[in-house]
């Protein structure tokens, strides 16, 4: 059986995944869905500590599909670098992914840094970034954007400026990336760069809501044709 351990983007919750939850399960599929904090002073370690401990609390001999949306591609990453041996397969949705030492504001374009600390500095006491519009994620639909923009919550600023703290390990443990079309960000070129198989998805960003049936069905199928880390002898 497989486990997907389901970890939310910036600006989200556990939530964001309650539309592709229901799907997995009816393929038989178990699920995690750890909760970032959300807190001002955390930061992107203190993210990976908790998936960490999330991939902990996985039991049995279910395959661990790590699994890692947005921001969360740098959290789901450290913490597959802290815990190698219980992560079998990473898969980063239009997931951000750098080398060791950078963090999300030195991967993205000076403009999207510059928005983030402006809005930061005038809206967030300089320590949380006020969440964006839900067009900022792609979700147009009026009913969607509604029930987005009511759970948004702000987001941490330091898990956007603490570099990625990588020994090497999560180099030995496979993944994929979907990545959504048109891009907003060379999420595919991330991807590459950490050795993963990128695969286009033409969908919004914030895909688990605007067509989890899609992402779900991806998912599974990664699940079941994916190369997963190699047990040691």
């Amino acid at each position: 059986m497989t486990t997907f351990v389901l970890v939310h983007g910036a600006w989200h919750g556990p939530w964001a995944w309650d539309r592709v939850v229901p799907l997995l399960h009816r393929a038989g599929a178990r699920t995690v869905t750890p909760d970032l904090n959300a807190a001002a002073d955390a930061g992107l370690h203190d993210h990976a500590e908790e998936v960490a401990s999330a991939l902990d609390a996985v039991h049995g001999p279910d395959s661990v599909f790590l699994v890692g949306h947005s921001y969360a591609g740098l959290a789901v990453r450290e913490a597959a670098d802290i815990r190698p041996d219980l992560v079998d397969h990473i898969v980063l949705v239009d997931g951000w992914a750098g080398a060791h030492g950078e963090s999300l504001l030195d991967l993205a374009p000076p403009a999207f840094a510059d928005a983030v600390h402006a809005a930061a500095d005038e809206r967030g006491a300089g320590r949380v970034v006020p969440p964006p519009a839900p067009s900022a994620f792609g979700v147009t639909d009026p009913a969607d954007a509604v029930w987005l923009a009511q759970r948004l919550r702000p987001q941490p600023l330091r898990s956007f400026t603490e570099p990625t703290r990588l020994s090497g390990a999560v180099n030995r443990i496979p993944g994929t990336a979907l990545c959504c079309r048109p891009h907003a960000y060379p999420f595919d070129r991330f991807a590459e760069a950490a050795g993963y198989r990128t695969q286009p998805l033409d969908a919004a960003h914030d895909v688990p809501l605007t067509d989890p049936e899609t992402l779900a069905a991806l998912l599974l199928h990664t699940a079941s044709t994916g190369p997963v880390r190699e047990q040691e002898a």
